[in-house]
Order: structure tokens, then sequence, then C-alpha cells
């Protein structure tokens, strides 16, 4: 469950909320998330300055009370949040508003369907270094195409040629075990 006990309180007036719908409640990441037919559609969780309401497929509400925001623009596509700061700010009739349309929308089946990514260019030091070893090569190759890009981009993205090798040098025993770049957080 969420560990932040200081919206106790209100994430026990959201679960009294949530609990009027037909979703079911499961923990997903370590937070309550509701979910219908196994499809996530809202869940909750708290920080230091505020708490809020997370809408998997938020994207796709009309949101008449203009109450909803992206937490990082440009990077999250469907995901919406709602933020409350304290639990006063808490509006049942309006909240029962959109977790009935956002049940609505996944019923029907209106979810964000995510994009083929673009094909990723290896960088010349990566590319030099599966040249020249070939072990190292075939288990480069032997992960999947998301593993891969992520190790890509963990190198494009370091802007100082010092930075890009200490990467290079850091993923190469995690490549050969056929480890990605997060496995240790997933």
């Amino acid at each position: 469950m969420t560990k932040n006990n200081q919206w106790k309180e209100a994430f026990s007036l959201l679960n009294e909320i949530i609990a009027k719908t037909e979703l079911l409640e499961t923990v997903k990441w370590g937070m309550p998330v509701f979910t219908i037919n196994g499809k996530n559609v809202v869940g909750y969780t708290g920080f230091k300055t505020h708490f809020g309401l997370w809408f998997y497929n938020g994207v796709f509400l009309s949101d008449p009370y203009q109450v909803l925001i992206n937490a990082q623009e440009g990077k999250t596509k469907a995901m919406r949040q709602w933020r409350f700061e304290s639990i006063e700010e808490i509006d049942e009739p309006k909240i029962l508003e959109y977790l009935q349309e956002a049940i609505q929308n996944e019923k029907e089946g209106t979810s964000w369907k995510a994009e083929k990514g673009d094909e990723v260019e290896i960088p010349v030091l990566l590319k030099e270094k599966l040249q020249s070893n070939v072990d190292l090569k075939a288990s480069f190759e032997r992960l999947t195409p998301f593993k891969q890009k992520e190790y890509i981009e963990y190198i494009t993205e370091a802007k100082r040629e010092a930075t890009k090798m200490n990467r290079l040098e850091k993923i190469i025993p995690m490549i050969m075990e056929g480890k990605g770049l997060n496995d240790k957080y997933r």
C-alpha cells in the first residue's frame, strides 16, 4: 500500500467513493489501483504537498471541470491526474462523474495504444565495442528491442565523451548477463 500516512484520512475517503462504483481494488506498484475487466482505471497516491487520483486513460476523459493535468508533459501520453492539497478539496459527486466516464471508456475499449518507436541508431562507441567483442554482440542481440533501446539511449543521452565511456564500461557486464538497464527496478 501507499507508504505516506500524511493523507490516510483522505485515502480512506477516496476509497469509500471509489467503492460506490463497480471497480475492483488491487495493489500495483505499491499503491491501490482500481480495475474493471482486468484493466487499470484509476489509482491514488500521496506526495509531500499533495495527493491525487491517477486516471490511467485520463487523456480520453472530457474533463468538464478542467481538473486533470499531465504530470510529465511530453512523456506521459495517456495518464492524467487530479491533484488535491487537502481533504476538503475532495468533491464526491465530481469524482464519481469522472470515475463513471473512465469506467465507460474502459468498457468501450477506449484506451491508449502505444506508438511504435522510431528505430534508434547505435552510438559509435557502442557499435565499435560490439564489433570488437563477438560475445558482447551476441549478448546484445539476445536482448529485447526495448532493452537494447534503453542501453542505446543511456549512452546517447550523455553529453560528455568521458561520461559516455564510463556508461559504456558500466553496461558491458549487464549486457553480458542478459540484464536490462533498469531491470533491478522492475
